[in-house]
């Protein structure tokens, strides 16, 4: 990993203690050396720098609620916003514990896109119609629950030809 420009390069060594890390963040330096045919001591150091640097930014175990036996509801929300808000809205979504994931998008209007999660349909409403629908630059909610899963997955760095692509990963 080297700076250019004050921009972060990563190497193909990174890339692929980073593919091993995301394959299996509970293996040993020595095996993720042994397996990229470097010292443990390089792969100790190159993590530790990555971590320093933000590339890796933690290390989390993906539990499936459902078979942990915790019951919730989740929902996407499309929040429609004055476009001098939307910013302000999304910051305040992001410090609410019962919001998981939040992104924009611009189409027709500016609009922001919120996953939550509450205990039971009670839970998520009162949650909308007290923390959310209140924001100063909501102008309305459409709400729309999720009643079945069918896949849910995540993106993977890869070294692929030197060039980082990204590869999804079921979790």
């Amino acid at each position: 990993m080297r700076s250019k420009d004050n921009t972060l390069v990563l190497d193909r060594t990174d890339l692929e203690i980073l593919q091993a890390l995301q394959n299996d963040a509970k293996q040993t330096y020595a095996s993720i050396g042994k397996r990229l045919g470097i010292a443990h001591s390089t792969a100790f150091e190159r993590i530790k720098r990555m971590e320093r640097n933000g590339v890796i930014r933690k290390y989390t175990a993906v539990v499936d609620a459902e078979k942990a036996g915790v019951k919730s509801i989740t929902a996407v929300m499309t929040i429609y916003t004055d476009p001098k808000e939307s910013e302000a809205v999304a910051e305040r979504l992001c410090a609410m514990p019962h919001v998981l994931e939040v992104y924009t998008s611009l189409s027709e209007e500016l609009q922001i896109i919120a996953k939550a999660v509450a205990e039971n349909q009670e839970t998520l409403h009162d949650f909308i119609a007290n923390s959310v629908a209140p924001l100063p630059g909501v102008l309305r909610i459409r709400t729309s629950i999720i009643t079945k899963k069918f896949k849910e997955t995540s993106f993977q760095v890869s070294n692929n030809a030197g060039e980082v692509n990204l590869k999804k990963k079921n979790t």
